[in-house]
C-alpha cells in the first residue's frame, strides 16, 4: 500500500493494528461506512473538536481526507495532551460529548498507555496523541494530500469558499489602487526636480549680469 511504503521509508515502525486504524479498518476487515448525511458528520465532527478544545488540547488539527485515497473514513481530528492524565481526559472528554447525542465509538484503542488514544466513529477518527508520540507518527505528514481544515470549514463549507474566494479579488483591486495613487506622486516629484534643475542656471545667470 502506498501509505505503508511512506512510513516504511521514514523509517517508522507501526504495528499491524496501528496500520489498520490508520487506514480505516480493523483486524484487517474494513467496516461499512455510516449512514449518515454529510451535515450530520459535519455536525458530530464539530462536537468532538469542542471537547478537544475544552481540556485544553494542543497542536489541534483537522483533516479531510481525499475521497479517492484508501482511508476508509471522512476525517482526522488529531491533537496531543501534555501528560497521560490529559490525554485520557481528552478522550473522555470526546466520548461524553457525543455518547450525550446518541454516538458511540466503532473502536476504542490505547486508553491504558495513553500515548495514542484511537476514538474511531467509522466516518471520522480521532487520535489523542502524548507530544512525544505525535511528532514519532507524523499522521499530517502520512496524510500530507488531506486537506486542513478550521470549524468554519466544517461547519460552513459553502460560505467559507465564497469568502476566499471574495477576499482574492479585493487584494488585487486593493493593489492596483495604490499603485495608481503612486505613479503621480512620481511625476509630480520629477517634475519638481526638474523645475529646480532649470531654476538654478537662470538664478546664476542673473547674478553674472549684476557683476
Amino acid at each position: 500500500m502506498e501509505n505503508r511504503a511512506l512510513v516504511d521509508n521514514r523509517g517508522v515502525a507501526f504495528r499491524a493494528s496501528e496500520l489498520n486504524a490508520i487506514a480505516g479498518c480493523r483486524d484487517g476487515r474494513h467496516w461499512p461506512r455510516g449512514r449518515m448525511s454529510t451535515r450530520e458528520i459535519r455536525q458530530q465532527v464539530a462536537l468532538a473538536l469542542a471537547a478537544v478544545k475544552d481540556k485544553k488540547a494542543e497542536d489541534i488539527a483537522l483533516l479531510e481526507l481525499p475521497k479517492e485515497s484508501s482511508a476508509f473514513t471522512d476525517y482526522f481530528l488529531i491533537c496531543s495532551g501534555t501528560n497521560p492524565r490529559q490525554v485520557q481526559a481528552i478522550a473522555d472528554a470526546v466520548d461524553e460529548a457525543l455518547s450525550k447525542n446518541g454516538v458511540e465509538p466503532n473502536n476504542r484503542e490505547g486508553f491504558d498507555t495513553a500515548e495514542w488514544i484511537l476514538l474511531d466513529y467509522v466516518d471520522f477518527v480521532v487520535h489523542i496523541f502524548s507530544s512525544a508520540r505525535r511528532g514519532y507518527y507524523d499522521l499530517e505528514r502520512l496524510w500530507k494530500s488531506a486537506k486542513h481544515l478550521t470549524e468554519d470549514e466544517l461547519l460552513k463549507p459553502k460560505a467559507a469558499a465564497k469568502a476566499a474566494v471574495v477576499k482574492t479579488p479585493v487584494k488585487k483591486i486593493a493593489k492596483k489602487a495604490v499603485g495608481k495613487k503612486q505613479l503621480p506622486q512620481k511625476k509630480t516629484a520629477k517634475k519638481a526636480a526638474g523645475r529646480k534643475a532649470a531654476g538654478k542656471p537662470k538664478k546664476a545667470a542673473k547674478k553674472a549680469k549684476r557683476k
